[in-house]
């Protein structure tokens, strides 16, 4: 790949009746094809999967975490190994959370101004102090494609007064990114936030924008706030952010909320929602959810989904799967992960081609009413 082309976001198709692209994004370990689900590696690996089964998946970037991996096993033994890629023998793209988020979840064991954050650990209780550039220089040693400025989560609800404190502080942090990231090969994003108040996203985003980072990332949404309340930021958002950069919506990947995303112009999403409902027996098919825990099940020997092409569902059945968790075997947890991450990978393919064929409203349908009923 030649250098013009690094980091370059390049649009293949819009849809003339939403606002969803199809686009590819160059990055140092491949191209990403968009839009795309990106399954959580928070600690250096998607949990149950293997980096050969990601593949087998068609998954072309995974998410690590900052926050964990410099607590656990540090970044020193990360760069000793060649980098999280070679640490975690993934030759695709890796981005990497800035932690800010687990940061500001710690809420009782952590203390923010604006030079960084002072936490302590939830491994341990020790105390760390968190700055922008100490962020970037972990990201920088990790070696991820695309790395997170560090910015200020908020919950929902926030009083706007909160929210604006927040929000400044999150743009003069991403300014100190900036200034502290060096690596060439590696892609820096600004995140907006502003929680569901127009006007501050409005002025995150311009601010953002004259910084010019090569990606955007929404921040702040699925933490509580109404459907209504996210699309609406959405919107606006898609109005302001360069058409030129992919967006990035952060932690959000239930199946309607990804489509209702791109139909918003969004590329990338991520949740750990598909891995974790898996280990808990809970599947997602072409008719909705299905726990496979349920009696019902016991002697039912169709595929989890009918409509599915996955290993899983051409080699096993509900029933056997059923099994598996009464058991406790963690064959249980492996297969129906197999079978969540391939339902979000393929359902982001298929909203890809969709927007290039010209049928994307059908699908967006489609998703409406077979997941509309459903709460994340």
């Amino acid at each position: 790949m030649g250098r013009d082309k690094l980091f370059s976001y390049e649009i293949i198709a819009e849809c003339p009746h939403t606002g969803a692209r199809a686009g590819k994004f160059y990055t140092t370990h491949g191209v990403i094809e968009m839009p795309c689900f990106m399954p959580v590696g928070t600690q250096a690996t998607v949990k149950a999967m293997a980096p050969f089964e990601l593949e087998a998946l068609g998954a072309r970037i995974i998410l690590g975490n900052a926050y964990h991996l410099y607590l656990r096993p540090g970044v020193d033994v990360i760069e000793k190994a060649g980098g999280l890629h070679a640490f975690m023998g993934w030759d695709r793209a890796i981005l990497t959370d800035s932690g800010g988020f687990q940061v500001f979840s710690l809420a009782s064991l952590r203390r923010v101004s604006d030079e960084g954050v002072e936490f302590q650990s939830h491994l341990d209780g020790s105390k760390h102090f968190l700055t922008p550039a100490l962020v970037m220089a972990i990201e920088e040693a990790i070696g991820s494609d695309i790395a997170m400025c560090f910015d200020e989560c908020t919950t929902y609800p926030i009083t706007e007064e909160g929210a604006k404190e927040a929000t400044l502080r999150t743009i003069k942090w991403a300014g100190l990114c900036k200034k502290a990231h060096s690596r060439r090969d590696q892609a820096l994003f600004g995140i907006v936030q502003g929680s569901v108040f127009p006007s501050l996203r409005e002025y995150c985003c311009h601010s953002l924008v004259d910084m010019d980072f090569p990606g955007y990332a929404i921040g702040g949404l699925a933490v509580g706030e109404p459907k209504a309340l996210m699309h609406e930021v959405l919107e606006l958002l898609n109005k302001l952010l360069p058409k030129t950069k992919p967006r990035y919506l952060m932690g959000v990947g239930h199946p309607l909320d990804m489509v209702e995303g791109i139909a918003r112009g969004v590329d990338m999403f991520d949740c750990v929602l598909p891995t974790r409902n898996a280990r808990n027996g809970s599947v997602l098919t072409s008719m909705g959810k299905l726990n496979v825990r349920r009696k019902e099940l016991k002697e039912d020997f169709s595929p989890l989904d009918p409509n599915c092409s996955c290993y899983v569902c051409r080699n096993f059945s509900r029933a056997y799967i059923r099994h598996l968790h009464k058991a406790g075997e963690i064959l249980a947890s492996r297969l129906c992960t197999w079978h969540n991450l391939h339902f979000m990978l393929d359902l982001a393919r298929k909203a890809r081609r969709a927007i290039i064929d010209g049928t994307f409203p059908d699908l967006l349908e489609h998703c409406r009413e077979v997941f509309g009923d459903e709460a994340d």
